[in-house]
Order: C-alpha cells, then structure tokens, then sequence
C-alpha cells in the first residue's frame, strides 16, 4: 500500500534514477547503486561510499543485493565504470535480510575484504543460509496454520520454501567485524554514527552523517510503504511491533532536514513527518484490530482483508502473516486482548 500523505516529504532529485550498472552521484563520495529484485518489491538501493583504509584508497559498499546472475552482471559493469579505478575496501550490510546480505560473499571474495554487520544479524545469516528462517518449510507452514492460514495450497507451497534463504544467500562470509548502536565508523574522513534498529530485523543498523546529513536508513525508514514487521516461527511469542514504533521514535533525535537514504524508494527530506506517519499507520491498524476482535474472536489469517487492502500473492501472503500476528501480539502482550488456543488448534483472539 502507497503513503497517502507522501506530499509531506520531498525528494530532492526528482524522478532520478540509477540506470543498471551505472550510479548517481549525492554528494562527495556519496553514489547510489539500484538493482532489481524479482519481487513485488522489484528494486533496492545500494550505497557507495569513497573510503580510506590501512592507507588504502577505495569505497565502501553498503548493501548487497540477492545472489543471483543479474546482480552481479551489474556489480561487474559498476565495478568497470563507477569506481575510479579504486578497489572496494569493506562490506557494510544494514541486517541479514536477502536482498542486503545476498552478495556479501561474493564481494568480500572478490575484494578480499571485510564484512561489516551486527552480531545478530551476522549470526542469523549464518543459521539461515543452511536452512531457513520463518520464510518457509515445515515449521513455518505450521506456524501460519496455528495462526488460521489453513488452505491446503497455501501450506503446501509454504512448506515447499524450506530453501527460501538459501537460494538467495547461499554463503556468508567466515568472519565479520561486529557493528553497534552508538559505534562510529570514519568513512573518506566523515564520522558515520550507527543506530540501532529493531522490529524488522534482530539488530538492524542504520548509518547516520552529521556532517553531510544524511542517513542510510536500510529498511527502517521508507518513503512509500510500510516497513515489515513480521512475527515467524522461531519466535512466535515476539512482539516486533512494539520494538520497530520505539525505534522509530528514537530517528526523531535525528535534524529534520535530514537526507534519508532507503533501501527501497528514493532519497527523500521528511524524516519526522515520515517516522508520524509510520507511527499513525500502525496505531490505526491496532485500533482496527482491537476492534475486530471485540466485536468476536479473530485470527490472524482473518485479519488479512482488513490490514492488506489488496490481493496478495503467495510472498506477499507470508509478510502480511506476519505482520498480522505481529499486531495481535503486539496487543496481547499489552493486556488488551486475550489469546486462547482452540480446540482446531488455532490461536483466536478476543478483547481483554
């Protein structure tokens, strides 16, 4: 779903865009990638930064891309064309998602360099790129189906996805350098401040420039749409929901006038009206979800048609899921509904 109030943010390149294989330039030695992804969500933004270290000269990537034969055809043409003839000197990556650490194996093999990410998301990667993480298999099949998804095709093919993960990330690099939140990085003689985000991934890092006002926001902060806050499997008690709207209250320290910097979408000014209109997005969704379950029991798979106005394939299908479980647990853990486990063997919900 579009942001209806997006008139309120500003996008000071326009309708700019990277062409594939080329870049952009923002600033002094600040260039914007953009890669398609095969998804209803069909592009994401990548950053180079101009670098220096261990008295080397070269860029920072932050961001990867999936793992797939068009990304790094593109890598490869950015690579020829975009770096100056200089080398890339580390690996930044937001969180282990995908579409962010897909190639980061890839690129440190290739520039025998350093990845640069969270603990968490270091270690999740690690662990999911064996097997998977609430994307599919038998155990996420089983979690949706306690959650009411009971249609048999949807399970099936849910089940089907137990390589999901993999397929995208199939390695990560051995080692890593650890990123935390209030941590500085000196990237080309600027001072990036880390910040911490959770909800959409376990310990995700944005990177702040006081000095050049900008924020690579990773996928906390988007222009368009709703940032993902999924409830899955291997934590099915989690209450993202909650943990995502106190981080996104902690971007309000940032200057207003901020260039924000997305994963998805284009660079855009607005950042506290953006961080309102997430926070009135949700609060609206929870409001609409207490009252459902008010007026009679509900799951999440019920709620679908009330949070997502829209017909959802099968991938969208698995993040709606989890973001629907996301905001009932959200309002369970609270004290406003009660959950109860029915003798089908599905949670319903109804107001406390």
């Amino acid at each position: 779903m579009g942001n209806p109030r997006e008139s309120e943010l500003t996008y000071p390149l326009g309708d700019a865009l990277p062409a594939p294989g080329s870049v952009l330039e923002l600033g002094p030695g600040v260039r914007w990638v953009r890669m398609a992804l095969p998804f209803a969500l069909d592009h994401i933004n990548l950053w180079l930064l101009r670098d220096r270290i261990d008295g080397r000269e070269g860029w920072s990537i932050v961001d990867c891309g999936i793992h797939n034969d068009v990304s790094k055809a593109q890598w490869e043409q950015v690579f020829a064309e975009q770096l100056d003839g200089l080398p890339v000197l580390r690996v930044i990556v937001t969180h282990f998602h995908p579409d962010h650490m897909g190639l980061a194996h890839w690129l440190t093999e290739k520039w025998q360099c350093r990845l640069w990410i969270s603990a968490t998301d270091y270690n999740l990667a690690r662990v999911a790129s064996g097997s998977t993480v609430g994307m599919g298999g038998e155990s996420a099949a089983a979690f949706f189906g306690s959650h009411g998804l009971t249609d048999p095709d949807s399970l099936a093919k849910i089940r089907g996805r137990a390589s999901y993960y993999p397929s995208m990330v199939p390695q990560v690099p051995a080692r890593y350098r650890r990123l935390m939140d209030g941590q500085t990085l000196t990237i080309g003689g600027q001072t990036w401040r880390c910040i911490v985000g959770y909800g959409h991934a376990p310990e995700h890092i944005s990177l702040h420039c006081e000095q050049l006002g900008l924020l690579i926001s990773g996928d906390m902060v988007l222009p368009r749409i709703s940032t993902n806050v999924s409830v899955v499997d291997v934590e099915p008690e989690a209450d993202p929901l909650t943990l995502y709207l106190d981080s996104l209250t902690r971007m309000l320290a940032l200057p207003a006038d901020t260039l924000v910097l997305p994963a998805h979408g284009k660079p855009f000014t607005g950042l506290h009206a953006r961080v309102d209109q997430l926070r009135q997005h949700h609060d609206e969704r929870l409001a609409e979800v207490l009252e459902a379950c008010a007026a009679q029991p509900c799951h999440a798979a019920g709620l679908l048609e009330l949070l997502f106005r829209r017909k959802l394939d099968l991938h969208q299908t698995t993040f709606a899921m989890g973001e629907s479980v996301a905001h009932l647990n959200a309002l369970w853990l609270a004290g406003k509904l009660r959950r109860q486990l029915d003798a089908d063997g599905i949670y319903r919900f109804t107001a406390a």
